[in-house]
């Protein structure tokens, strides 16, 4: 699924250079569940970014499912990051003048499907995440616990095989993280794999395999699959 190899990111602050992000060899398999966790500052979500193709390394390559991240055309980057990537964030990204069934259509829309395709799949994902009577709701008509469940639902609008999640739960009640997470267990056990950065150590836990970041570095744990240094 995701190799890394010789990876680098460097920022440059007050005219130091400062490592956000390093791994010589890392791989996350198929179909796994990997919680990344550290201290804030330590490079998680830069991590996140250069897994989704967002954020290009200054050294190494990322691939995923044998394709070299950063050594495609833009256009194709975001081809298949739009294709096979689905992002959760801490934020939700909602449109706040959009409804719930608006938003969940705007990655059918870019991905070029009929406007009867968009609203069944849109209608279809809201439905599975317990949303069915909330479509016509936009964003401040909802509470944060729902808006999040938008924001998964248009993260599945595609089909991804691949969930990158952001401090999903960051900002949720006890009873909606809940509803959260088992939710991603439920797709992980559909197969698609999930990396998902976290500060919760509830969260973290549902996770097999959980790696450590700090200062830039990773250490897994011992029951990790991943390969690092």
């Amino acid at each position: 699924m995701f190799r890394l190899e010789n990876i680098k990111k460097i920022y440059s602050r007050k005219g130091k250079e400062v490592k956000a992000f390093a791994a010589t060899s890392l791989e996350v398999p198929k179909g796994e569940y990997t919680a990344i966790v550290g201290p804030s500052g330590s490079g998680k979500t830069t991590f996140l970014s250069i897994l989704g193709g967002m954020l290009s390394p200054d050294t190494g390559q990322v691939w995923l499912n044998g394709l070299s991240l950063y050594d495609l055309p833009m256009r194709e980057r975001a081809r298949v990051r739009r294709d096979q990537i689905g992002f959760v964030f801490q934020t939700f990204n909602l449109v706040t003048y959009l409804t719930a069934l608006e938003n969940v259509q705007v990655p059918l829309y870019l991905a070029g499907h009929a406007p009867a395709e968009q609203r069944t799949r849109a209608e279809a994902m809201l439905e599975r995440v317990g949303l069915a009577e909330r479509m016509d709701h936009k964003p401040s008509e909802m509470s944060i616990g729902q808006q999040q469940r938008v924001a998964l639902a248009r993260t599945l609008a595609n089909d991804p095989t691949v969930i990158l999640a952001d401090e999903p739960t960051g900002n949720l009640d006890p009873e909606s993280r809940l509803r959260v997470l088992n939710f991603f267990d439920e797709l992980n056990a559909e197969g698609r794999t999930i990396v998902m950065v976290t500060h919760d150590a509830v969260a973290a836990e549902r996770a097999r395999q959980r790696l450590t970041l700090r200062d830039g570095q990773i250490t897994p744990s011992l029951n990790s699959q991943a390969i690092a240094a």
